[in-house]
């Protein structure tokens, strides 16, 4: 059986008569009549019994009926969700983001989910190395990164710049307007993890063209540890304003770093040559429109 003997079915279980049924189909009513013979023969049951013109469903037939609702019902459902796909409606994002992606990423998402709530999310946060390879890998739609980090493999929309900042907890030094690498240099650092690679490397490049060789304490992954420490006194750091501005009120204090104007630029990425969902081009279409400066 196909969907169109189904259909075909349907309309003969409804209107229990092969003319009414033929002319509700645009039909005319001998291949109708065979198209029957065929499903029972192909069933090895009858499906109606016959009283003159009239039809009238046996058991089996009230049971194919039923799946046949449920099949067609289905089928309609399917090709609803997949003209939805198509157009950005539906589906399923998988998006990576860093720890340091930028605050008013949660509002931007919000905002998409107002435009497309059938469209779900799965949102995974690493760092930048591991985002970068589940792109590759196809494990992830797109991902927002910190740069820089090689883009060959990937197509990208830069969400621009923004400036980095010394941190250190609330009782530490003096409040300054403004503070150099060789100020910094003398303090025990804890910086966003290597695995991070573009902020990491962008930091300590800071450092060397100016000769200096900071007192690297440790690394931290998680930001938001990172800021904890900070707090507590055990390290100091250097940030970009997103991070900043998301813990602003974790007992720290940001001073701007004095000297040429060094910025930390993230990007969104996707996986070259590869198809990208409707849902997934909406998406970044507004986070570049939302995010850029």
């Amino acid at each position: 059986m196909d969907i169109k003997q189904l259909r075909y079915f349907i309309a003969l279980a409804e209107e229990l008569q092969v003319t009414s049924a033929a002319q509700r189909l645009h039909m005319s009513q001998p291949p109708l009549s065979q198209q029957l013979k065929l499903m029972e023969e192909e069933l090895g049951v009858s499906l109606f019994i016959r009283s003159g013109r009239q039809l009238e469903l046996t058991a089996p037939g009230k049971t194919l009926y039923e799946h046949a609702l449920t099949i067609t019902r289905l089928l309609e459902e399917a090709k609803e969700e997949v003209k939805e796909s198509g157009l950005g409606l539906r589906g399923k994002l998988s998006i990576g983001i860093n720890t340091l992606s930028d605050e008013r990423l949660p509002v931007v998402l919000s905002a998409f989910r107002q435009l497309y709530p059938k469209v779900t999310f799965k949102i995974q946060q690493n760092e930048t190395n591991t985002l970068t390879k589940l792109i590759k890998d196809k494990a992830l739609d797109l991902a927002i990164v910190r740069l820089p980090i090689n883009l060959e493999e990937f197509d990208h929309v830069i969400l621009g710049a923004e400036p980095l900042f010394f941190v250190t907890g609330a009782a530490g030094d003096e409040q300054l307007d403004k503070v150099t690498y060789e100020c910094i240099a003398k303090h025990p650092l804890v910086l966003p993890s290597t695995e991070g690679l573009g902020l990491y490397h962008l930091i300590l490049d800071q450092f060397h063209s100016r000769g200096l060789s900071p007192a690297i304490i440790g690394e931290c992954s998680d930001i938001g540890m990172l800021v904890e420490l900070i707090a507590s006194g055990f390290g100091a750091s250097i940030l970009p304003r997103t991070s900043v501005n998301r813990y602003q009120n974790h007992r720290i204090r940001v001073m701007p770093i004095d000297g040429p104007d060094v910025t930390s630029s993230s990007a969104i990425i996707w996986l070259k040559q590869h198809y990208l969902s409707k849902a997934a081009q909406k998406l970044i279409d507004l986070i570049a429109g939302r995010l850029l400066p």
